[in-house]
C-alpha cells in the first residue's frame, strides 16, 4: 500500500504550485483506483496548517475550502487513515536513533512510524529526508511528469 505525504496534498489542492497538475493527477490516480492507498493523520493535520498559513500563501487557503478538500479525499473508497498504534514508540525510536534525527525531522520520523507500524512499504513524496528511514520506499510520482 501507498501512503501520501502533505507535500503532494499540498501541491494537488494549492493552483500556485507549479507542481499541481502532476500532484493532483496523483491523487486522482489513488483515490479513483481500485487498490487501497493511506494519508497518515499527521500529514492531514499538517497540510491544513500549511495551506491555511498566511506567512506561507497569499491568499492562504480558506479553511473551510481545506477541511472541504479533507473530507472530499476521506470519501475515497480505498482510502485508509493512518495513526499511532501500539507498536508506533518502538517503531519511532528505532527511526530517530537510525537516521540520527532531530529538529524538524522528528515530524518526518512521525510520519514514517506510523507508515511502518501500519505496515505501508512506500511513501510518496518530493521530500529526500525520508530516504534517511530504513524500511520505507520512498518514490516521487512527480519525477517525469510534466
Amino acid at each position: 500500500m501507498i501512503a501520501v505525504d502533505t507535500n503532494l496534498l499540498v501541491y494537488s489542492v494549492r493552483e500556485d504550485s507549479p507542481w499541481h497538475k502532476g500532484s493532483l493527477a496523483c491523487l486522482r490516480q489513488l483515490a479513483e483506483g481500485s487498490p487501497a492507498w493511506a494519508i497518515p493523520w499527521p500529514c492531514l493535520h499538517e497540510f491544513i496548517g500549511v495551506v491555511t498559513h498566511p506567512r506561507i500563501y497569499k491568499p492562504p487557503t480558506p479553511l473551510e475550502d481545506a477541511i472541504r478538500q479533507v473530507e472530499h479525499w476521506m470519501e475515497s473508497p480505498t482510502l485508509q487513515l493512518l495513526g499511532e498504534g501500539p507498536a508506533h514508540w518502538e517503531h519511532l525510536k528505532a527511526l530517530l536513533r537510525g537516521g540520527r534525527v532531530a529538529g524538524p525531522l522528528v515530524h518526518d520520523a512521525r510520519v514514517a512510524a506510523v507508515c511502518r507500524s501500519q505496515g505501508i512499504r512506500e511513501i510518496w513524496t518530493v521530500d529526500r529526508d525520508y530516504s534517511r528511514f530504513e524500511g520505507l520506499r520512498v518514490r516521487n510520482p512527480l519525477l517525469g511528469r510534466a
